[in-house]
């Protein structure tokens, strides 16, 4: 228990509550703790008594001096949320850890998350229909069709699992969701008898979570590897961050939206480099920055390789948490506390300490998209025809190229932003009186994150105004930006096919990788809004619309950008009727009831799931069979490398979540089942069967193979050197005793927090991935699944060394390597008798790190814990020993 120097007390609404005085614990510092280090601490102050590491952990964040790494802060994790992509194969986990632990005499009871969980179901809707008034209705209809196997899962666990709350489809995106409801910001618990306050600190299954840190709250996204071990009261263990201080400064022009303020930090960040890093947001222009507008930059954290983008609790939130319905005790209590605790953030505060700070005028951001294939990559408006010719698309003797396929107002990125809503709105309503309507080719859909949303685009006028352009609502669900976009016009599908024409899409969405808004769509821009539907109008990506016209009106007269974007004042004129608390406390009254057809729904009940083992959709996970609890070997020897990869692989490319067709291994599989091709749905769908999910990996056509002999994407050479589905490979691998490992370039594992990007090479054994760098989430993904993430001490990696893939690798070392940080030597040895030694290191962050690959991953880890002690024992509580 804290000392009481450390502590203070607050009373709100009547009630005393005790909390950590974080700014006299930190008073004799020389400059201000970040306040996201201070919301850390706090944290670890409570942790004191629980972890051995927490009391050493406290005075290193107090003697905090810029740098990352060092002592690991083991953290209580207070909240989880989950999509429902994420969310069932770790609840799938726990329903099959529960059968183990009965097996062996236990109660299934003793196998339940010990935190509050909170599960979206919004990662399933498929935009089968589009621009039409029922397409809502009939694409939630044939949602609840597709996938009630898995929906009575997820209705079986709630009964089953008693901390754990699910939203059911239809009510909106997890993030969107979470800003608006779930978010409590400070939460309170009794401890001896003394009621504390606390800041929320949340660990979430989809990597957009940060979202939240618009409200203050330190939130971010997790494998849900790592998202099962919060769940069942494991500390999570940071490294010592490095945080970097991005100033904002300046207005920004008319004519600038927030998505554009986003692209452009986005592309600024990559470039400084702030993979892993908490960024936190400062400066005079953050202070008149609303929360819709702090979320928007907050969401797109994983683009710019942060773990967080955090915005300290201030004013702006207090605002927010009030316009948006939050109980006025509610709203008391945060600002009490933050006050009291030294968490508020007062306009003209003195600068923090950081480790870097980043200067950004908003004044100097100017209208753009990014594209074609990543998010950093920003292309002004005036750019963009160089932009895809630089691609390597378009030109005069391809004049198809570029021809919009999908128009898209969709993703939490934007949708949570009334102000760029109501814009795109506006601009519709100005295209409709000017008689204009998108081509016939164009799929618009509009997807918003939250009923809200809907109901204040309705208020204002303006949903008619987009629903006369096609940009009917859809349904609430995470659609287009994670590969659920439907089918596309015949006409455009059989050009990309037959003649080789690259097809575009626009979204508001944050995520456009290679393959993944749809198979035959090869180029992908994010853009605001407003201009998703300016594009939509034009039919093309290939166009400079500061000069092009968007097309014609009724009298045949060109109409421009300029003439339709709306000014200052009909925006500011039309946001007055976004911000209604009755409406948001309307709106989610009956979040957790769910629809008729939801509701109409049988579930199995008991604490034990019935497997079917004839189900294509839910199948018993075998990763507490998998793998070898002792850890990894010291030697693995002649090793063939599966892929030889690039930089910036994501886990789109490892594996996708596109829909599944009849020609690849997945749809194979599932047509031996007798599933009929139209019912093969998506692989984010499927996440609950694992023999689709291995099938699936590495399977993206767009995952480019440099190992000599391999042409097309998704395939490798097995053994005996012919072409072949890496799934495939890996198994005739497997079958002669070969171990397989991945080399890589740099950024491995961008995107999505997908565990299945770890589980999957997990069951196709590959035991190790040599990378120049990887990715936070995805690196702790491998790690939680006994794969070694090495990064080549050469610089330039593969490359360099001159390897092609063709070669067989013996790595020497690798316990003491990992135990003790030390190089570990590899010998690749060519076909042709040459060989090329060279050293790697283990990429590991902490201690915790090191004794979890040591005990073959956290599924050895946490079944030595539940069914390896005692039965009577209770397992994995926050103490000394966890």
């Amino acid at each position: 228990m804290a000392s009481d120097h450390q502590t203070t007390t607050v009373t709100c609404d009547g009630e005393r509550f005790a909390l950590f005085d974080l700014q006299r614990l930190s008073a004799g510092r020389g400059t201000p703790l970040p306040y996201c280090l201070r919301a850390l601490l706090e944290n670890l102050l409570r942790g004191a008594g629980r972890y051995r590491e927490a009391e050493a952990a406290v005075e290193a964040v107090l003697g905090w001096d810029g740098e990352p790494g060092g002592t690991p802060l083991p953290l209580t994790v207070d909240r989880v949320v989950l999509p429902d992509s994420s969310g069932l194969p770790a609840l799938m986990d726990l329903a099959a850890l529960r059968d183990i632990v009965v097996a062996r005499g236990g109660a299934a009871e003793r196998v339940d998350p010990e935190v509050q969980v909170d599960l979206v179901i919004d990662h399933s809707l498929i935009v089968d229909r589009a621009g039409s008034p029922d397409a809502a209705d009939f694409n939630e209809r044939r949602e609840i069709e597709r996938n009630a196997e898995r929906y009575r899962f997820f209705k079986w666990a709630q009964q089953a699992f008693r901390t754990l709350r699910v939203v059911p489809p239809g009510r909106g995106i997890i993030h969107q969701v979470h800003l608006e409801y779930l978010a409590q910001v400070v939460g309170q618990e009794t401890r001896e008898g003394q009621d504390w306050l606390f800041p929320e600190l949340v660990l979430g299954g989809d990597s957009h979570t940060p979202t939240v840190n618009a409200l203050g709250i330190l939130a971010w996204g997790v494998g849900g590897i790592e998202a099962e071990a919060a769940m069942l009261g494991r500390p999570y263990i940071l490294p010592m961050p490095r945080v970097v201080g991005v100033r904002l400064e300046g207005s920004t022009k008319s004519g600038v939206t927030t998505t554009d303020l986003v692209l452009a930090i986005t592309q600024r960040l990559r470039a400084v480099g702030v993979v892993g890093a908490f960024v936190e947001f400062f400066g005079e222009a953050v202070d008149a920055l609303p929360v819709p507008q702090r979320a928007t930059l907050a969401n797109m954290a994983p683009e710019y390789g942060a773990t967080v983008g955090y915005f300290p609790i201030d004013a702006q939130t207090l605002a927010y948490l009030h316009e948006s319905g939050r109980d006025a005790a509610q709203v008391e209590r945060v600002e009490r506390y933050a006050r009291a605790a030294g968490l508020f953030r007062e306009a003209g505060a003195p600068e923090a300490s950081y480790s870097e700070v980043v200067a950004i005028d908003l004044g100097a951001v100017e209208p753009c998209i990014a594209g074609p294939h990543r998010p950093d990559q920003l292309v002004p408006l005036s750019r963009i025809e160089d932009s895809f010719r630089d691609a390597g698309f378009g030109g005069e003797n391809c004049p198809a190229d570029g021809q919009l396929a999908i128009a898209a107002i969709t993703s939490c990125t934007n949708t949570a932003n009334p102000l760029v809503m109501v814009a795109a709105g506006l601009l519709a309503r100005k295209a409709r009186a000017r008689g204009m309507t998108p081509p016939s080719w164009v799929k618009t859909s509009l997807a918003p994150g939250s009923r809200v949303v809907t109901r204040y685009l309705s208020n204002a006028g303006l949903l008619a105004d987009l629903e006369g352009l096609g940009f009917h609502v859809v349904g609430y669900g995470c659609t287009t930006c994670s590969g659920k976009s439907g089918e596309i016009a015949e006409e455009l599908s059989e050009a990309a096919r037959d003649d080789g024409t690259v097809l575009a899409a626009v979204l508001s969405g944050n995520r456009n990788f290679d393959m993944r808004i749809h198979p035959e769509i090869r180029t992908n821009y994010l853009a605001s809004p407003p201009l998703v539907v300016a594009f939509a109008l034009a039919g093309t990506i290939n166009l400079d619309m500061a000069r092009d016209p968007l097309g014609e009106d009724e009298t045949g007269a060109p109409v421009y950008l300029r003439d339709l974007w709306p000014s200052e004042a009909e925006i500011e004129a039309a946001l007055a009727e976004t911000s209604d608390p009755a409406l948001y406390r309307e709106m989610y009254g009956d979040l957790f009831e769910g629809t008729e057809p939801w509701r109409a729904l049988d579930a199995p009940q008991g604490p034990l799931f019935e497997w079917d083992e004839g189900s294509s959709y839910i199948r018993r996970p075998p990763f507490f069979e998998l793998g070898d609890a002792a850890g990894p070997p010291d030697r693995i020897e002649s090793a063939r490398a599966l892929c030889l990869l690039g930089d910036s692989v994501t886990t789109d490319h490892v594996t996708p979540s596109a829909m599944i067709t009849l020609s690849s291994a997945a749809g194979a599989y599932l047509a031996s089942l007798g599933v009929p091709a139209k019912a093969f749905n998506s692989y984010t769908q499927r996440r609950g069967n694992h023999e689709v999910m291995a099938r699936a990996t590495f399977s993206n056509k767009g995952l480019r193979n440099f190992i000599p002999g391999v042409e097309k994407g998704g395939c490798t050479l097995g053994p005996a050197g012919t072409e072949q589905p890496i799934c495939e490979a890996a198994a005739a691998y497997a079958g002669a005793g070969i171990p397989v490992i991945v080399l890589a370039g740099k950024h491995y594992g961008m995107g999505s927090s997908r565990d299945w990007a770890a589980k999957g090479p997990a069951l196709l054994g590959v035991r190790a991935v040599l990378a120049e760098s990887f990715e936070r989430i995805h690196r702790s993904n491998l790690i939680g699944m006994g794969i070694l993430p090495l990064v080549f001490e050469a610089a330039g990696g593969w490359r360099a060394l001159g390897l092609d893939g063709s070669e067989s690798f013996t790595l020497s070392g690798l316990r003491e390597g990992i135990s003790e940080d030390l190089p570990i030597a590899v010998t690749a040895k060519h076909p042709e008798g040459r060989t090329v030694d060279f050293t790697v290191r283990a990429s590991l962050a902490s201690q915790s790190e090191r004794d979890l690959l040591a005990e073959g991953g956290i599924f050895p880890a946490v079944l030595r814990a539940f069914a390896g002690a005692p039965i009577s024992e209770t397992p994995l509580r926050r103490n000394g020993s966890a």
